[in-house]
């Protein structure tokens, strides 16, 4: 009888085991450095940003309707923000988006950060991004600190919670980020097939 009750707890604790390693394992709470490209084919590591009060990393496309959308936020962000010790990467890794139409579609919406080509998704898939615009905001040791959506509305007349500016204005307050996760919308990234 006690072997019994022996094997089914163990049994029991295996699974409950397996189950929180399942859940926790779509999540990063801490980025690994990459290097990647802007469209003038210069290099950029997130190891360069490291003395910045915050790194915003912002996974963006040039034909997302929604990511567009975004551009001129995104665009009032970095201005708003950059001089605050925020710094800002943009990292396009769709498959079908060329070096040549990033460069066009960041110069035409006066991007002042750097907007990188990530060609074969891997920084996409190391931090699970799946949609554009989608957003992770890290501190100088690459914590995660916020992770989702720039605001709560594709048309900006509509917005009532500017989620990704409460962020950092806690951040730059020097307070824990209160709304650390939120549920990022847009066109899906398209991948590269492995």
């Amino acid at each position: 009888m006690f072997q019994i009750h022996s094997k089914i707890l163990i049994i029991f604790s295996l699974i409950l085991f397996l189950l929180i390693s399942f859940s926790y394992a779509g999540e990063m709470s801490k980025a690994e450095n990459f290097t990647l490209k802007d469209y003038s084919g210069k290099s950029h590591s997130l190891s360069d940003y490291k003395d910045s009060t915050a790194v915003v990393v912002m996974f963006i496309a040039t034909q997302c309707p929604v990511s567009n959308d975004y551009n001129n936020r995104m665009a009032a962000l970095y201005k708003d923000y950059t001089e605050k010790g925020i710094a800002f990467l943009a990292i396009n890794s769709n498959k079908q988006e060329s070096v040549e139409e990033i460069s066009t579609h960041s110069q035409k919406n006066g991007f002042q950060f750097p907007v990188l080509k990530d060609p074969d998704n891997v920084i996409a898939d190391k931090f699970n991004a799946q949609v554009t615009p989608e957003i992770f905001v890290m501190n100088s040791n690459f914590e995660i600190l916020y992770h989702g959506r720039i605001d709560d509305s594709q048309r900006e007349s509509e917005i009532k919670s500017r989620d990704l500016r409460n962020a950092l204005d806690e951040i730059l307050a020097g307070k824990p980020v209160s709304k650390k996760e939120t549920k990022a919308f847009g066109c899906t990234i398209k991948r590269v097939q492995k």
